[in-house]
């Protein structure tokens, strides 16, 4: 169930439902996924506006009938209001952050499904929460410029994106955890397959887990295979 809105953002509300035709109750809920999302993404589920769908600020609309542009054009349309009235007006009550105060203030935030993220880069963090546990990793060499949300998926499948590529959270280490596991070297001679395991030795020095020497001494075994 959508929290119900500051009294001061009821009306806001009310009123973009009258002028785009919508019940209060489906502008607040797209609200909520806005909220969600950071204010620039939202992952929604309903019915006046097709059923399940996504949309992102300045790229791409998704609804459940990807040949109904009018559709799009509206889900686009109030979110852009939505994504303005959510940066000048507190629309819902105030809420705890679900990560840890020590890493102080996230530079982005967002969500999908049951799991939200919070990138920290002055700490080198990068907070998720999935199924209400909260997960903590250091994101190393990654400066996260986006996140890559999969419609449908399953939980746990958002992916981001640096300087060094997409990645998910499990080639990061977990505060407190281990460090993830390195691949194994490939088997046979295939050059395309080498030069795959060069790639992701690459990444896994560019997040310090492999030290200068190493991966020199296997990036040269490797390419003695070519």
């Amino acid at each position: 169930m959508t929290a119900a809105p500051n009294p001061e953002a009821e009306h806001a509300i009310a009123d973009i439902a009258r002028r785009h035709g919508l019940s209060r109750d489906s502008v607040l809920a797209m609200a909520a996924a806005l909220r969600n999302g950071g204010g620039t993404m939202a992952q929604f589920s309903i019915p006046e506006l097709g059923g399940s769908g996504q949309w992102m600020r300045g790229g791409m609309t998704m609804v459940g009938d990807m040949f109904d542009h009018s559709l799009k054009a509206r889900v686009d349309a109030l979110c852009n209001e939505l994504a303005q009235l959510l940066s000048t007006t507190q629309v819902f009550p105030e809420q705890t952050n679900w990560w840890p105060a020590d890493l102080g203030v996230p530079s982005s935030t967002g969500g999908q499904n049951d799991t939200r993220y919070a990138v920290f880069p002055a700490a080198r963090r990068l907070a998720v929460q999935m199924r209400g546990v909260t997960r903590v990793f250091d994101t190393a060499e990654h400066r996260i410029g986006g996140v890559q949300q999969q419609q449908g998926g399953p939980s746990g499948t958002v992916h981001f994106t640096s300087q060094l590529g997409t990645f998910d959270i499990s080639s990061l280490r977990e505060v407190g955890g281990a460090a993830p596991p390195t691949p194994a070297a490939p088997v046979g001679d295939d050059p395309a397959t080498i030069i795959a395991a060069i790639e992701s030795l690459a990444g896994l020095h560019a997040r310090g887990i492999l030290s200068d020497d190493e991966f020199a001494t296997k990036k040269a075994e490797l390419l003695a295979r070519l």
